[in-house]
């Protein structure tokens, strides 16, 4: 049988962009760019002492009016429910967020930014926003629309795969 990747090196779970004489798959250059993507966001984050997963839960946060339900965040960050905690422990110990029991349901708890952590979110916003533009910076405006549409049409359709 023979390898999806086609001749030439093997991408493997991130190891390069597919090699240009593979036959088209889709997967694998999603994959990529997609780490590719999170590389480099993450590495204009890497003197802020905050984690990728924290720089994560805060943009999110920042996204859902700056609080969520502590199970919100965990599926976002699509993780047991343990790693989430730990996670944003170690965010609560650096004063990024703020957790509390819900007023509705005591066993479950609620997830606030704190000052600290919309004060952060702006250097995450900024490094996102470059992120982007490299990722981007090669494609015409009308490209990048179409990108967006076709991309979108990727997802609605793999969505409604999920749900046959």
């Amino acid at each position: 049988m023979r390898h999806p990747c086609g001749p030439g090196p093997c991408p493997g779970r991130y190891g390069g962009a597919p090699s240009p004489d593979a036959p088209r798959a889709l997967a694998p250059l999603l994959r990529y760019a997609s780490h590719l993507t999170r590389e480099r966001f993450d590495a204009r984050l890497s003197g802020s002492g905050v984690g990728p997963a924290q720089s994560h839960v805060l943009l999110w946060l920042c996204r859902h009016g700056g609080q969520a339900s502590q199970r919100d965040v965990t599926a976002f960050l699509k993780v047991k429910p343990s790693t989430a905690n730990g996670i944003l422990e170690r965010m609560e110990e650096r004063g990024l967020i703020r957790r509390s029991v819900c007023e509705d349901d005591a066993r479950q708890k609620r997830v606030f930014l704190t000052e600290e952590g919309r004060e952060q979110w702006d250097r995450f916003h900024a490094a996102f926003q470059e992120t982007e533009e490299a990722a981007l910076r090669g494609l015409s405006e009308e490209e990048t629309d179409t990108l967006f549409r076709l991309l979108g049409q990727v997802v609605e359709d793999l969505e409604e795969d999920r749900g046959l």
